[in-house]
């Protein structure tokens, strides 16, 4: 169970009437980004809650680095970070200060300023955290996140309202990261961002794990059938195959090489997560 840094099996929780997580199982590795995708209220927030351990689980078995986060010993939560989706909060500290401030609470901090800088707010040290833009705020969020030097990062909607520059810019902060051996647990509704970050990624659907596995491969879609599209005299043409590259050489034959309107698709992630999410409904 060394390389495992989270296991859970046959986890159950209820509100009431209503069923939030239904035998849920799950396995992520060490040093792996780890992905939940799924629709609201599928039971995503209310797991990853759970793993961290700020909500109690009716049944099943939960370990995180090989500890029950619903009984955690003295010095387990130093060991994870969180960045939740929304914070508001301190709004009158500085970059500066909120991260010295919350640098004290871990027994072997980074350099606030280090982090500072991995995080890109350098140039916001003596800025307060109201002046912050959306995506400045996120950076912070993640520097707090991260002070501890933590085994394990959970991230909750991390890129929520960047826009497209600033989340590749996320993504490369995410890169470094885990290239440090940090494990990260990623939910986010952007397929991209799961296909650009994760090496493997789980559908979750009422409560439940439907498919789990890498995004290129999740729901055999590395062996799907290929769409091949071209123009042809009377319009648009097209065939679904397993052999595109085959089709592809017999129609540069055929056009010498230049083919008119040439595109070759495979199922996307998003084919893929959409398929499964219809089905389970």
């Amino acid at each position: 169970m060394d390389d495992i840094a989270i296991a859970v099996r046959g986890l159950h929780k209820k509100y009431k009437d209503t069923l939030a997580v239904s035998g849920l199982d799950l396995e992520v590795r060490r040093g792996e980004v780890f992905s939940l995708l799924g629709p609201n209220g599928a039971g995503k927030t209310t797991t990853v809650e759970i793993l961290e351990g700020y909500r109690a689980r009716d049944s099943g078995d939960v370990t995180v680095l090989g500890v029950d986060p619903g009984r955690p010993p003295t010095g387990w939560r130093s060991r994870i970070g969180i960045v939740l989706q929304s914070v508001n909060d301190a709004a009158e500290l500085t970059v500066a200060e909120m991260v010295s401030h919350f640098a004290c609470f871990y027994p072997d901090p980074r350099s606030p300023d280090e982090v500072i800088d991995l995080v890109g707010l350098g140039a916001k040290r003596k800025a307060r955290t109201r002046q912050l833009s959306g995506g400045q705020r996120r950076r912070l969020d993640v520097a707090l996140g991260i002070l501890g030097r933590p085994e394990l990062l959970f991230l909750d909607e991390p890129t929520t309202g960047f826009d497209p520059q600033a989340r590749r810019q996320f993504w490369s902060l995410i890169r470094q990261l885990n290239d440090e051996n940090t494990t990260i647990v990623l939910t986010t509704h952007y397929l991209e961002e799961a296909e650009a970050l994760a090496d493997r990624v789980a559908v979750v659907s009422a409560g439940r794990i439907l498919a789990v596995g890498p995004p290129s491969h999740l729901g055999d879609r590395d062996t799907a059938m290929t769409t091949v599209t071209w123009g042809g005299p009377n319009g648009a043409e097209s065939v679904r195959t397993n052999t595109p590259t085959q089709v592809v050489t017999e129609l540069a034959r055929r056009f010498d090489g230049e083919i008119p309107g040439l595109a070759v698709r495979r199922p996307t992630l998003e084919d893929v997560y959409l398929s499964m999410i219809g089905a389970a409904r």
